[in-house]
C-alpha cells in the first residue's frame, strides 16, 4: 500500500480541483491510500467517487497562498495543509507528498522539515518534457536554484539519473546544457562541470553524453539535461507555451473561412495527436530531489487531469523506492560532489 499525502488546499483551485483528481487516481490505483490535507470542514464532504474507505482526513488549519511570501509560509503558517503534508513523510505516515502550492514555500519547507540528504548542498526540481523521440527528457533544475557551483551540476545529474533509472531505463544518458556541444565553450562553471562529469562517467557513477544545447532538451538526445534554476525554468515555460500556441491557432483557423476550415479539418487528427504529445498537463509531477523524503510539486494552475498525473508520478516514484535509488548513487559519487567548502548549508530557521 503506497500512502500520498496531498495538500488538497494549495494551488490556484483547492479543493475544486485535488479532490476529484485524487478519486480519479484511486480508481486506477488499488494499492493506494490518500492522506487528504487540508481544513476539515472543507474535506468533511468528499465528492462523488472518492473511495472513502482509502482516505485519511488530517486537520490543516492555514493555507499557503499562490501570493504569500516564502517567510510568511515558514514562519508563520505553521498548521499550513503544505507543511503538514510534508509532516506526514517525515513521521512515516506517508511515503510521498503531493502539493500544487507556491514552489517557493514548498521548497522551503520541505526542506525545513525533511533536511536534505547527505552529500547534497541544494535540492533541485526536476520534470519531464515530450519530445521528438517519442518520450520525454527529464530536465533539472527547474527553478530552485538560480546559482549553481560545477559540483551542484554534478549533484543534479547523479540525483536526475536515479530518478530516471527509478522509471525504468537504468543507465540513461546524460547532457549538461550548454551554448554549444564543444568542451571549450561555456563559462567557467560549466566547463568545471563537464570536467566533472566526465570524471564521474570514468568511475560508472553515471552515463556523461557530453554537452547539448537547448534544442536537444526537445529532440531526445539524452534522458536527462542539467542546468541551473534560471535557465531551466525558462526552458519550462518555453515548453508550456507550445501547446497553447497550437490550441490557439486550431481556433483561429477553425474561425475563418470554409477554405481553413476544410484545411483544418484534414489535418486535425495530426494536430490533435501532436497537441497531445506537448500538452504539459500529462507531465505535470515535478520531483523535488535530494531531501530526506519524497515530495512532489503539481503546476499551480493544474486542472483535475494535470493533478491526477502528479499523483500518479508520485505513486511510481514511491513504489520504485526513489529515495533509495538517489541515496545509493549519491554515496557512490561522493568523492566527486563535495562543494569546495565542503559544508552544506543551513536550512532555514524558524
Amino acid at each position: 500500500m503506497i500512502r500520498i499525502a496531498v495538500d488538497c488546499m494549495g494551488g490556484d483551485h483547492g479543493p475544486s480541483v485535488t479532490l476529484p483528481a485524487c478519486a480519479a487516481f484511486l480508481a486506477a490505483h488499488p494499492q493506494a491510500r490518500l492522506l487528504l490535507v487540508g481544513r476539515p470542514e472543507v474535506l468533511s464532504a468528499l465528492p462523488p467517487g472518492l473511495d472513502a474507505s482509502r482516505c485519511t482526513v488530517v486537520p490543516a488549519a492555514e493555507v499557503v497562498e499562490m501570493d504569500d511570501p516564502v517567510e510568511v509560509a515558514l514562519r508563520r503558517k505553521k498548521d499550513s495543509s503544505m507543511r503538514v503534508a510534508i509532516a506526514q513523510v517525515k513521521d512515516g505516515a506517508a511515503d510521498v507528498a503531493v502539493s500544487a502550492g507556491n514552489t517557493g514555500a514548498l521548497m522551503a519547507i520541505a526542506r525545513y522539515v525533511l533536511k536534505t540528504l547527505d552529500g547534497i548542498d541544494r535540492p533541485a526540481i526536476a520534470t519531464q518534457m515530450p519530445n521528438a523521440a517519442g518520450g520525454a527528457t527529464t530536465v533539472l533544475d527547474l527553478g530552485a536554484n538560480v546559482d549553481c557551483s560545477a559540483e551542484h551540476l554534478l549533484q543534479f545529474a547523479v540525483m536526475g539519473s536515479a530518478l530516471v533509472a527509478a522509471n525504468g531505463r537504468e543507465n540513461p544518458s546524460v547532457g549538461l546544457l550548454n551554448i554549444g556541444e564543444e568542451v571549450i565553450k561555456g563559462n567557467d562553471v560549466i566547463k568545471r562541470a563537464g570536467q566533472l562529469l566526465r570524471e564521474a562517467a570514468a568511475r560508472g557513477d553515471l552515463n556523461f553524453h557530453g554537452n547539448v544545447e537547448g534544442n536537444d532538451i526537445f529532440k531526445g538526445t539524452t534522458d536527462i539535461v542539467v542546468c541551473d534554476g534560471f535557465v531551466g525554468n525558462v526552458a519550462l515555460k518555453a515548453s508550456e507555451g507550445l501547446a497553447s500556441m497550437i490550441g490557439a491557432f486550431l481556433r483561429e483557423e477553425f474561425g475563418r473561412g470554409w477554405h481553413s476550415r476544410l484545411a483544418a479539418l484534414v489535418a486535425w487528427p495530426v494536430l490533435a495527436r501532436f497537441k497531445r504529445r506537448v500538452d504539459h498537463r500529462r507531465y505535470n509531477g515535478a520531483a523535488l530531489l535530494g531531501l530526506r523524503g519524497l515530495v512532489f510539486k503539481s503546476h499551480g494552475s493544474a486542472d483535475a487531469f494535470a493533478f491526477e498525473q502528479a499523483l500518479r508520478r508520485a505513486y511510481d516514484a514511491a513504489e520504485a523506492r526513489l529515495l533509495e535509488r538517489v541515496q545509493r548513487r549519491i554515496a557512490r559519487a561522493a568523492p566527486l560532489m563535495a562543494t569546495p567548502s565542503g559544508e552544506s548549508p543551513a536550512a532555514t530557521p524558524l
